[in-house]
């Protein structure tokens, strides 16, 4: 297999339509982003982060050192939290416009660079807040530069278009897509990763692993985006098991990131529809549920139910992790089951139920699925039509294992 003869610290520039510097070693490609930076007329940014991890990752270091160096000056955002909101966004908004910032750095995971990139939006349209973007009130056109410095392998939002925030007056987390929102730089850099719990390192790639099943099967799904997911599900497939044993592995590391880059891609050409559009509604509800729990929790569901639609589709690119499918509609429960337990195997055997819902919830998570802003489209996109039985059967059949 060619992954044994990756040269893994051998940076080179995943090109989609981002700049992504990719491999070990990436973060210090800094300097020359600083340098472009410059060029630009940028001498002031903000950085968007979590807490602590984007310092403990060793990415600050760098960064900082990079940035004092150009001259550029920079203001600190380190409040982002999981399941970003529209209010954190308003926050880093007004800190950023009374500082002057041109530029907008991202450090970490989906959600502080989701967060940047809202907050590049805001930069540019300080008369509206983020729930008015959220909810479509104004469509942008333009924002600021991004750099999106990613530390987890899951998301994929370093190369795409997409941006998830919740807006928490009103229980939702919705999606948008703007080109102007593409980072103008990425940095994917493994070792950044290393440290990585493993809890979150199985939560990021289930992420991966649902953006592909999603974009391979939409109604607009291409043979672009069935190529990239079959090629993202081999190879979490056969680096996750791997780093579960030793998180330390950063051949690992590098091809569960370059997984997740290549799901990001996946999904920016094929689009999303049911398990991100029912799990928003989950992590709305209960935002301290990892996104990537809440997809495993429901994603053997949505792969009964859909996989009538596009039986073809799932064998070729599941045959990974269940072998022998023919592609014929009632092979449904047998991928299913077959996913559901691999996921057990992986050490993810949480249900909805362990997670405190129940069936009293579903009324109400229907309704999130179909008033949310931009859910409708996801599910308006799926490869059969979304009723409102065919999601509360999904939700009801994820509360506990299969039988």
């Amino acid at each position: 297999m060619y992954e044994r003869k990756t040269d893994i610290n051998a940076v080179f520039e995943l090109r989609t339509a981002v700049k992504d510097y990719f491999g070990v070693g990436a973060i210090h490609k800094i300097d020359v982003i600083a340098d472009e930076m410059i060029t630009r007329g940028i001498d002031k940014v903000i950085v968007v982060s979590g807490r602590s991890s984007y310092k403990t990752c060793g990415a600050w270091d760098i960064i900082e050192k990079s940035l004092k160096e150009h001259k550029i000056d920079y203001i600190n955002f380190a409040k982002v939290t999981p399941n970003p909101t529209d209010t954190a966004v308003d926050e880093a908004t007004k800190m950023a416009l009374e500082f002057g910032a041109k530029a907008v750095i991202g450090i970490g995971g989906g959600s502080p660079i989701d967060t940047a990139k809202s907050l590049a939006i805001m930069l540019e349209y300080p008369e509206n807040t983020c729930a008015e973007l959220y909810e479509g009130v104004f469509m942008p056109t333009h924002a600021a530069p991004i750099l999106a410095i990613n530390t987890t392998h899951g998301t994929g939002t370093e190369v795409n278009r997409f941006a998830v925030v919740t807006i928490t007056a009103k229980d939702y987390k919705p999606a948008i897509a703007y080109d102007c929102i593409y980072p103008t730089w990425a940095i994917d850099d493994p070792g950044l990763m290393k440290d990585l719990p493993l809890h979150q390192t199985l939560f990021v790639s289930i992420d991966a692993l649902n953006h592909v099943t999603e974009s391979a099967t939409t109604k607009v799904a291409s043979p672009y985006s069935i190529l990239t997911a079959q090629e993202t599900i081999r190879l979490v497939h056969k680096y996750l098991p791997i780093i579960k044993e030793d998180l330390t592995n950063m051949e690992a590391r590098y091809f569960l990131t370059y997984a997740s880059a290549l799901g990001g891609i996946s999904f920016d050409n094929g689009l999303l529809h049911y398990t991100h559009a029912l799990e928003h509604p989950l992590s709305a509800l209960k935002p301290e549920l990892a996104h990537g729990l809440g997809l495993a929790m429901i994603l053997p569901a949505v792969l009964e139910t859909i996989y009538p639609a596009c039986p073809e589709v799932l064998a070729d690119i599941y045959a990974p992790i269940v072998p022998n499918l023919k592609g014929t509609p009632d092979e449904a429960h047998q991928l299913a089951k077959g996913v559901e337990e691999w996921l057990f195997s992986m050490g993810v055997s949480q249900k909805l139920s362990d997670e405190g819902f129940s069936e009293r919830d579903i009324e109400k998570l229907v309704k999130l699925v179909k008033e949310t802003p931009s859910l409708g489209g996801l599910i308006a996109i799926a490869p059969i039509d979304a009723t409102d039985e065919i999601i509360s059967n999904i939700y009801r059949s994820s509360l506990y294992p299969m039988k």
